[in-house]
């Protein structure tokens, strides 16, 4: 079975990506498989067609990505639903046990910007109540983070407190978060990336309340649970998926040893507002 929401217990996470079932297993793999080749047609578009507007590019990204995620689905688990960021919501999901959360393109700024790095694709498997299997991929940086081998965490080197924060709209309520807590924001691109920015050590947290969506979490949120970090609302309630309202507006990613910091001083902060 899978693991709870919101749970992080290494326990949880060797019945899942070690001790499941040979189906499972294949899930996690297949959502590596997947955002890696789209990736790979991301970064192909991108080379040729480096002349396009932005504006253009960005649509192409979309459209492109969004039709090869939708055609190798098709593929290869033609009886699961999905719900995508570029596609059309069929309501027909909140009946179905099995449901790929995807995202074809996340940070479409960044992806036509032909100098950055800092975009991803998302590709989640949400079971049963469950997010079991998840992959991120980072083309242009040469990587993926998923759950079919979990990623070990980096011990954490000195200094302050590190949050990631939007490049381009960094949040006045994280601004004031940082204040509090004596951090330093850390600017990147994609929240994909913020994410796995605390996976592989390059942050401490990632502290989102400015509105999102099922598809910009789900997989970041399956990897970094997978590596054992803390995942959820930033109420410290659970983040839970393929609601018919597909919404999901805040969210903390961070190290488990400051999860607890984070969420108080987080809730001295929203008293009585909306972060």
């Amino acid at each position: 079975m899978g693991f709870p929401l919101g749970h992080n217990s290494a326990r949880h996470a060797d019945t899942i990506w070690s001790g499941g079932s040979e189906h499972r297993l294949g899930d996690a793999r297949l959502a590596r498989q997947l955002a890696d080749s789209a990736g790979q047609v991301l970064l192909e578009l991108r080379h040729e067609h480096a002349d396009l507007e932005p504006a253009a590019l960005k649509t192409a990204g979309d459209l492109r990505s969004q039709a090869h995620l939708a055609a190798e689905l098709e593929r290869h688990r033609p009886a699961d639903a999905v719900l995508s960021e570029e596609a059309a919501d069929d309501a027909t999901r909140l009946g179905a046990e099995r449901v790929w959360i995807i995202d074809p393109l996340d940070g479409t700024r960044e992806f036509s910007e032909i100098s950055r790095e800092d975009w991803a694709v998302h590709v989640a498997l949400w079971e049963s109540g469950d997010l079991v299997a998840g992959a991120v991929a980072r083309p242009a940086m040469g990587d993926t983070l998923a759950t079919d081998r979990p990623p070990a965490v980096p011990d954490r080197v000195g200094g302050p407190l590190r949050l990631a924060v939007s490049r381009t709209r960094p949040p006045a309520f994280v601004t004031r978060l940082a204040d509090r807590l004596g951090a330093e924001l850390v600017p990147m691109g994609s929240a994909g990336v913020k994410a796995t920015a605390v996976v592989d050590g390059t942050v401490d947290a990632y502290v989102h309340a400015g509105g999102q969506f099922e598809w910009d979490s789900a997989a970041p949120v399956a990897v970094a649970r997978s590596a054992g970090l803390h995942t959820s609302r930033i109420d410290g309630s659970p983040l839970r998926y393929n609601r018919a309202d597909p919404r999901l507006p805040d969210l903390l990613i961070c190290r488990p040893e400051y999860a607890d910091h984070l969420l108080s001083v987080i809730d001295e902060l929203t008293k009585g507002e909306t972060p």
